[in-house]
């Protein structure tokens, strides 16, 4: 008897999270085995909401399927809705059961970060412990942290990176204009790992190009070391770039933009950080006595299509279509992995695996410290080698008689 699959998104969007949609839907289709391909819209709480779309109608022709794969943000709407603890309250994953029963679901792609690898975890752990053989659940990939464990690097990072790189390139060209001695302070997302932070090197045209500090939440961040760093960058360029994580903190934890601000919680009771940038163009304007500027890049990290990379949205795909197949082989409580593959040329190869969920959830991988450089101030060209092939490639959005995408 044929199953239906159900796919949902999870999270935080991507420029490539709907990429991997696609990615699931085409292979989906493909498949004698299963029947409809069906989206859940906001996420698990759109499953227990049972509010459902048939994809097998909604995208019933290549050149649908070619748009979504180039349309950022998430198609299907997200959540950041958390599951109730399931040893203290299983009544939730028994209701999703029923409903995927209901529905003939045998397959359920969850694609999201971290949080979304969570749900994973929890639901096909209650299918185990109750004997429920007939729903498999895998989890895909996706993240502009770049902060899941267990893999290369995760769909999503490629593109933001890029995006950051191209940005903070761009501001160092409009900074460079004046004589006069400046400071502009990028923040940049990343509340523990400072992976897409790190990507702004990748801005850099030559040795002693902006930008020429760079802070990550790895490492503990001292105001009064930062004050002499910049003073000292004035001798390489009065104008100076600094790229920050949201997430910098000083030696007791502390986040920087706490200094400035009270910062509220999220649902999952994560700080909601945002300010540092603020609070540092103040401080090098007040204790240095140059001029200050300070640029939040925010969601436009993860929303920009017309920086998507190539190479991410191709491997965002390849992982929507792995994740099909992992199911009907039988895989579940898997998260679909990015194994790096290295050639005595240095060739940049990428393929998928399967990693337990269960020590990807809940995890974070944050940038190795041998890549960042001993004063913490900068990255080493390990993290170059690492992010740069992640860039590459030119997608085309399309754009209407506007002008626009």
């Amino acid at each position: 008897m044929k199953k239906n699959l159900l796919v949902a998104q999870s999270g935080g969007p991507t420029a490539a999270i709907n990429a991997t949609l696609a990615g699931v839907i085409g292979q989906a289709m493909k498949e004698e085995q299963i029947d409809q391909v069906y989206g859940a819209c906001y996420g698990i709480q759109g499953v227990l909401e049972q509010k459902f779309v048939n994809l097998t109608e909604k995208v019933d022709t290549e050149e649908k399927l070619e748009k979504l794969k180039r349309t950022p943000a998430a198609a299907l709407g997200s959540c950041r809705f958390k599951l109730n603890d399931i040893k203290e309250d299983d009544s939730q994953y028994q209701e999703i059961v029923d409903i995927l029963h209901k529905m003939n679901i045998g397959y359920f792609v969850y694609i999201g970060g971290n949080d979304s690898m969570d749900t994973v975890a929890k639901l096909s752990a209650y299918c185990k412990e109750k004997g429920v053989e007939d729903i498999k659940v895998i989890g895909g990939p996706k993240t502009i942290d770049n902060d899941l464990a267990l893999t290369d690097h995760t769909p999503g990072f490629g593109s933001a990176a890029r995006y950051v790189a191209s940005t903070v390139r761009e501001i160092t060209i409009d900074a460079n204009v004046y004589e006069k001695k400046s400071v502009t302070i990028v923040e940049i997302m990343g509340r523990h790992a400072g992976w897409l932070t790190a990507a702004s090197a990748l801005a850099r045209k030559y040795t002693g190009d902006n930008p020429l500090l760079i802070y990550l939440p790895e490492t503990a961040f001292d105001q009064e070391e930062f004050l002499k760093a910049v003073e000292k960058s004035f001798e390489k360029n009065c104008n100076v770039i600094v790229c920050v994580s949201e997430g910098i903190h000083d030696d007791k934890g502390t986040f920087i933009c706490e200094y400035d601000n009270s910062v509220g919680t999220d649902t999952f009771g994560h700080k909601m950080l945002a300010g540092c940038g603020k609070y540092l163009e103040n401080l090098v304007r007040n204790r240095l006595g140059v001029k200050a500027r300070s640029v939040e890049l925010n969601v436009s990290q993860r929303c920009s299509a017309s920086m998507m990379s190539a190479t991410d949205q191709q491997e965002a795909i390849k992982a929507g279509e792995f994740g099909v197949q992992a199911a009907l082989n039988g895989e579940t409580g898997k998260m679909i992995s990015f194994i790096r593959k290295e050639t005595s040329d240095g060739t940049y190869i990428m393929e998928c695996g399967l990693e337990d969920v269960n020590a990807i959830c809940n995890e974070e991988k944050t940038v190795p410290p041998e890549w960042i450089t001993e004063d913490g101030s900068d990255v080493t060209e390990a993290f170059i080698n690492y992010a740069r092939p992640l860039i590459q490639g030119t997608v085309q959005i399309p754009c209407g008689e506007d002008g626009l995408p």
